[in-house]
């Protein structure tokens, strides 16, 4: 039975947040919204009478939380089969207002970058650069002293600096290469495909086992388009349709069957070329791209 939760509760006060601070940790959509609904079946059980801050404590409890589900899960990625890509993420213009600190924070090169980062340091960063709490508040959160907490923040900004991948953000300049990829791409133009990609461009792509998909990155223009439009042209994607969307804030490529999303291309431009190239088709990885997603915490 799923608990319904007043609309001035604080947990619905603050579930955006809530939901960006699961989500960022753990990059995952199914597991984000596992943690939210484990905090408030805690947070229905507390004593609220001795809860000064309830954001604090709500942000305290999700963190914590996460923090065991990412422990436990660093170990099980270790045999993934193939590249593990986190989560992709719907943040279309009808769903911005819901979930606008994520959409404006996060991209999918930035969470495949957090994945380098110990657990601790993954959660000071991201209470910290993403939604700017305090090293003091953060110390309260991990249970360490904020002096350490300090130490942890500047070591994991250095460590995402150093990461992070360099592409150009201009709205424009990304429509019009996102059509010209999707309309290459539908024609099995493979030339035209290749003139979009950098000379040095890696794909990724996420299978999961669960699907068929390259157990290895796939450098250079000429490996990436013909790995992506021999993928698009296989008889179980037959009547597939490519759609621009908006997936963890920025634009990218639905694969869609029959209204249903069966993959999608996000990507980072450089140049007007794409540099970096990630498939997500793994369908047990694909609930956060449903127009109809749903919370299931209430």
């Amino acid at each position: 039975m799923t608990l319904q939760k007043p609309a001035d509760d604080p947990f619905t006060e603050h579930r955006r947040l809530l939901f960006g601070t699961a989500y960022q940790l753990l990059g995952g959509v199914a597991d984000a919204e596992d943690v939210l609904q484990d905090a408030w079946l805690a947070w229905n059980k507390a004593d609220r009478s001795g809860v000064a801050n309830p954001r604090a404590y709500l942000v305290r409890t999700v963190t914590n939380l996460a923090l065991n589900r990412l422990t436990s899960a660093r170990a099980t990625r270790e045999s993934y089969v193939g590249p593990w890509l986190p989560e992709p993420l719907l943040t279309a213009p009808d769903r911005a207002a819901e979930e606008t600190e994520l959409a404006d924070t996060v991209s999918t090169a930035m969470l495949v970058v957090l994945e380098t980062l110990s657990p601790v340091e993954r959660a000071v960063f991201v209470l910290r650069e993403v939604f700017g709490f305090s090293h003091a508040e953060i110390a309260g959160f991990v249970d360490r002293p904020e002096a350490s907490v300090r130490q942890v923040a500047h070591r994991a900004r250095e460590h995402v600096l150093a990461r992070r991948p360099r592409y150009d953000d201009d709205p424009e300049r990304r429509r019009a290469l996102t059509e010209r990829f999707m309309e290459a791409a539908s024609g099995g133009d493979i030339n035209a495909v290749m003139e979009l990609l950098a000379p040095d461009v890696t794909c990724w792509s996420d299978g999961g086992g669960k699907i068929t998909a390259a157990r290895r990155p796939l450098h250079g223009p000429d490996h990436v388009a013909r790995w992506l439009l021999g993928t698009l042209t296989k008889p179980v994607t037959a009547g597939v349709t490519l759609e621009a969307a908006t997936v963890n804030g920025e634009l990218a490529v639905l694969a869609v069957i029959g209204g249903q999303p069966i993959g999608v291309v996000t990507f980072d431009l450089l140049d007007d070329r794409i540099q970096n190239l990630r498939f997500q088709v793994n369908p047990d990885k694909l609930s956060g791209l449903r127009r109809d997603r749903h919370d299931p915490t209430g």
